[in-house]
């Protein structure tokens, strides 16, 4: 048995960096079998481990990607990604980017398929039409052409590929809690700041602990006391900051505090999901909705340092939505995809 998995499963001292080295290259020579590789999985999303070995796993990865890959910082850009989990709701942080994108704010959207919900972020914009990037290049040229781009798979490390394929046929989607909880930090984007949804079911003294010890970027999370891992207008929301800063967000706050996640529920069928996401954009999926969505804008302007201040924030945001901006964009990012 690898070290790797016998330290997650004794549990009495943090996986060190040299351990997931060796683990990935044993995973690279194709010298570890597949039970052992399911074993791992398995141990990491019973029990997500402490922010020590979380770090070492992220820092293991990260030393693998290729210098010439990363690169300059793209300041002022903000990337938004949740863990997944909680309440159903619609994609909100995906409507969320193209409302803040709409007033200025430059957003890179990473995300996955569901591992937990019905629609991910990926199946959505699947559905949508609208193009996954391939590259860091293509992603900058996005971003400068449009205000918003939607990462595709390569930002992740390659030796989840890999994992995926040790298991195969079993999927990874049983793994879904580690996966979630762990992907926003895996992404390789050289933006400014991350704005990350952290829902009840995943761990989140240990992610704060994470973003703190994370260089290179300024990582923001939410939670709140519906354990949904998005910010919400009707319930108390708290932004955890960096330097261990938070910023709590009441009811009525900055937007009116009434709504509930009946407002927020998905399209009933998959099929309809694009429809309603456009709705939402336009402002005609109810009140609720637009300031759900406006609520998250306001943290991604605010995040990248676009707009300091949060109401005037929330208040261009409900204009992007109100003046056809944030659908006009959408439409914008579709048609280019169809072309």
């Amino acid at each position: 048995m690898h070290d790797a998995l016998t330290g997650l499963l004794e549990r009495q001292a943090p996986v060190g960096r040299e351990t997931w080295r060796s683990w990935w290259d044993q995973l690279g020579d194709g010298s570890l079998d597949r039970a052992e590789a399911v074993a791992l999985l398995a141990a990491l999303s019973s029990l997500l481990p402490d922010h020590r070995t979380l770090s070492h796993l992220v820092d293991s990865l990260a030393e693998r990607r290729t210098a010439n890959t990363v690169p300059a910082r793209w300041e002022g850009t903000v990337n938004i990604v949740g863990t997944g989990g909680g309440p159903r709701t619609f994609n909100i942080s995906t409507a969320s980017a193209f409302v803040a994108a709409a007033t200025g704010v430059k957003v890179v959207k990473s995300g996955s398929r569901a591992y937990t919900s019905q629609l991910g972020s990926v199946d959505l914009l699947e559905r949508f039409g609208v193009r996954l990037t391939s590259s860091h290049a293509q992603t900058e040229d996005t971003l400068a052409t449009y205000g918003i781009a939607f990462a595709g798979p390569f930002v992740y490390p390659a030796q989840l590929t890999r994992l995926a394929r040790t298991v195969a046929p079993l999927s990874m989607k049983p793994f879904g809690r580690f996966l979630n909880a762990l992907g926003p930090f895996l992404a390789d984007l050289p933006v400014t700041a991350q704005v990350t949804g952290v829902s009840a079911n995943a761990p989140l003294d240990t992610l704060r602990e994470l973003a703190a010890a994370t260089t290179g970027r300024r990582i923001w999370l939410t939670s709140n006391t519906s354990g949904a891992d998005e910010l919400l207008p009707f319930v108390t929301n708290t932004v955890h900051c960096e330097d261990s800063r938070t910023l709590i967000i009441r009811p009525g706050e900055l937007t009116p505090g009434e709504g509930s996640f009946e407002d927020l529920r998905p399209a009933a069928e998959p099929a309809a999901a694009v429809d309603h996401f456009l709705s939402v954009l336009s402002g005609t999926a109810g009140a609720v909705a637009t300031r759900t969505v406006c609520l998250g804008a306001a943290a991604l302007a605010v995040a990248a340092g676009t707009h300091p201040d949060w109401r005037s924030a929330f208040s261009l945001a409900e204009e992007a939505v109100e003046s056809g901006a944030a659908y006009d964009l959408a439409r914008a990012a579709q048609a280019v995809a169809r072309a």
